[in-house]
């Protein structure tokens, strides 16, 4: 939602603060858009051609969309709004690069010495194979490429610029607007060839940017560049970019669906709204795409001790902070006592205000620390990266019920806490996104990748950032090394092979991580090439539980690679009320063959609790000690998934007094309503909008001008009224301009 309210604002700022140009200088400005069409894009395009002679088609979609680019004078653009062919014209923004975290606030100019930073992790580092990549195209939808960077100039090769719509792709640069960099680091940790090195340094980078200054971009433009990629004969695509909507069959989504279908592997970022389920936004959500999390690198992980109870503060550092690296206790000191903080931690109350102005005042007052207690049940990853002057303190959060234990001792009397340390092995990071997928109830990640603390590319030097953003690419990099290895593997193979070989990461109780946090565990490079087996459809989702009693049923395929026949049998599943499995004897799979056995579940459903329900079967190999996790999930009868989401509102494109709506609606449901209250006062404003034509999935529509009151900014409360008699309210800011 935050991430969505600040697109919305950044969208709002951006139309308010537009520089006043003179008419000269309106004359000489040119505008690229990018049309849905129906019917043939090619007839379209002779069309305008003919009837339009001061527009230029710079090119037709029909391969994962209908769609004509186009580039004119604002005037002569708006001339187009009335013809019946076009679906939409797409100017707002809906898309951005994941947000990533800066792991340190330094721009290192040169590679001279980096390696001594341990706690960065260098690409190349992932790849323990013999293989570079070489001869693979990889490309690359993004904010574009620094392709004059010295690690990234000589695998660039080409690319095209879906914001200004020619060939040339470059970041967006300071005098341009909001400058980016995202594109760069992702391209260096798949392909940097230079003093830094990529996971796959020998492959070809293709650039596609699809998202302009400040890293936003439209649907229509990452469509776009997906399509231009598949044009372009690219063998794997990257796209560490989404969206805040669950659902499998969002524009995107349904898109990248179609370039798997047409030979492409797909790899795309899972999201960075973690840790709570249910966050795994498109076009991650799509069904053929192959969405990866992000894991930790092994680190010594602080936690505080109140040394008279001795108990445990569990903290978790906040996104841009500095390392909370303390070797001495320090006195609390909650907010109310602010004018005295030198050499202490503050302790403040998480509330409407950012973690960052919150954190910046108290450093500006003395505090060697801060430490902000949360106000709701589940953590969240907060981040103090804003762009704005880096904060030089540790800055954490700790849990609604630490806070309000830790608050009622410092009332009472002067308390210290001292840092400890424990080491971590590899774990998941809190930020990355969590499945399933709602409507079709996908597990998702489908697998996990380093995401912490990555070295890599940027316009003028190198930087360490997290977030899926990087733990992508360093997919769409092992793919490349596969490709070169296994030349005619198809995307299934190649994704089976990934899946199959990936090591499931487990709790400090050594139980395996719930399956919507990991997928299939940590990416194992060479052991997918050289694999002896693949499993098709390894991870079991068997949907949602609607009878009394309900059988489900998935296949699974087991490819075998080798000239010896291998023989299986599953592991007997704890017995579990209400839940009986149905899983085949041992079996044999022959020489390269590929076998398909089925795997039924049966649910008395009063017997089991209702929700989402997930764990692990395990495979065995007999005469083997090789064995494999198959994770699976099913929901009984009804979830806690958001039944709506999307909620997007703005001016219609060349138009002044019509506005368009969007919402994605996750269950049936009878009607929608859209209140909207005073974002200060919290009072009730007016009613924007009610409906009743809904479906299940994206819901689109349009309002006249004199339909939805006064302008301004607003908090939208979203009530979705279910079929079954239930209803559901979430919010979101909207800008009526």
């Amino acid at each position: 939602m935050y991430r969505l309210i600040f697109l919305l604002l950044l969208i709002s700022l951006f139309n308010i603060f537009q520089p006043q140009v003179s008419l000269a200088e309106e004359e000489k400005k040119v505008d690229s858009i990018i049309i849905e069409v129906e019917g043939d894009p090619e007839e379209r395009k002779e069309y305008i051609e003919k009837n339009y002679p001061f527009i230029d088609v710079v090119a037709t979609y029909e391969l994962l969309f209908n769609g004509v680019a186009l580039q004119g004078k604002p005037r002569n653009l708006e001339k187009l709004e009335s013809l019946e062919f076009i679906r939409a014209i797409h100017t707002v923004q809906t898309y951005e690069a994941l947000p990533y975290f800066k792991a340190n606030q330094t721009l290192r100019q040169s590679y001279e010495g980096l390696k001594e930073k341990k706690s960065d992790v260098i690409p190349s580092d992932l790849n323990d194979t013999e293989y570079t990549g070489k001869g693979i195209k990889v490309g690359v939808v993004d904010t574009g490429i620094d392709y004059n960077h010295p690690d990234l100039s000589n695998n660039y090769k080409a690319g095209y610029d879906l914001v200004d719509l020619d060939e040339d792709p470059m970041e967006t640069l300071k005098e341009e607007g909001i400058p980016t960099i995202h594109g760069s680091h992702v391209a260096g940790i798949i392909a940097a060839d230079g003093d830094l090195k990529g996971v796959a340094p020998d492959a070809e980078i293709y650039s596609y940017r699809a998202l302009g200054p400040g890293g936003a971009g439209t649907s229509v433009q990452v469509l776009a560049a997906m399509e231009q990629a598949v044009k372009d004969d690219v063998d794997v695509l990257n796209l560490s970019l989404g969206n805040s909507v669950n659902g499998p069959d969002y524009p995107t989504s349904v898109a990248v669906n179609r370039a798997v279908e047409l030979g492409v592997p797909v790899v795309i970022a899972n999201g960075n709204s973690g840790p709570n389920h249910w966050t795994v936004g498109a076009p991650a959500t799509a069904s053929k795409a192959f969405s990866v999390g992000a894991s930790t690198n092994p680190q010594k992980i602080p936690y505080l001790v109140e040394p008279k109870s001795n108990r445990p503060f569990l903290i978790q550092v906040m996104m841009g902070s500095v390392p909370w690296d303390f070797e001495r206790s320090h006195q609390i000191v909650k907010d109310t006592e602010k004018e005295n903080m030198y050499g202490k931690i503050a302790l403040l109350q998480r509330s409407d205000i950012p973690f960052y102005d919150l954190a910046k005042e108290a450093e500006e007052k003395g505090a060697e620390a801060v430490l902000i207690a949360n106000n709701e049940d589940d953590m969240i990853s907060g981040s103090i990266d804003t762009g704005e002057e880096p904060i030089k303190i540790p800055v954490a959060m700790i849990s609604k019920e630490d806070g309000e234990w830790l608050n009622k001792l410092v009332a009472k009397d002067s308390v210290y806490l001292e840092t400890a340390y424990q080491q971590v092995d590899t774990t998941i990071a809190p930020f990355s996104s969590r499945g399933p997928v709602t409507v079709n109830w996908d597990i998702k990640p489908d697998i996990l990748a380093p995401g912490t603390n990555i070295l890599s590319t940027v316009p003028g030097g190198y930087q360490s950032l997290q977030g899926t953003s990087m733990a992508a690419p360093h997919v769409a990099g092992v793919i490349a090394l596969i490709k070169e290895a296994h030349p005619n593997w198809t995307t299934e193979q190649i994704y089976g092979a990934i899946e199959t070989t990936a090591i499931p990461l487990k709790d400090e109780e050594g139980n395996l991580f719930d399956p919507i946090v990991q997928g299939m565990g940590e990416i194992q490079p060479s052991d997918a090439i050289e694999t002896d087996a693949i499993i098709h459809g390894a991870k079991l989702s068997f949907g949602k539980i609607e009878k009394y009693n309900e059988t489900k049923m998935v296949q699974v395929k087991i490819e075998n690679k080798t000239n010896q026949d291998q023989t299986y049998y599953f592991d007997i599943p704890k017995k579990q009320k209400g839940i009986t499995w149905e899983l085949p004897q041992t079996f044999t799979v022959k020489k390269q063959e590929t076998k398909t056995f089925p795997v039924k579940l049966t649910i008395t459903s009063p017997q089991v609790e209702e929700g989402l329900q997930q764990g692990w079967l395990q495979l065995n190999r007999k005469d083997s000690d090789q064995s494999y996790q198959l994770p699976y999930l099913f929901i009984n009868q009804t979830t806690d998934n958001p039944k709506a989401m999307g909620f997007q509102f703005a001016l219609k494109p060349f138009s002044e007094d019509s506005y368009t709506y969007q919402l994605y609606v996750t269950e049936p449901a009878k009607k929608v309503k859209v209140d909207l209250y005073d974002p200060q006062t919290l009072l009730f404003d007016r009613t924007l909008l009610t409906t009743e034509e809904l479906q299940t999935g994206m819901n689109e529509g349009e309002m006249k001008k004199e339909e939805i009151g006064n302008p301004g900014h607003y908090l939208a409360i979203i009530t979705v009224y279910l079929e079954d008699g239930t209803y559901e309210s979430y919010e979101t800011i909207i800008m009526i301009e």
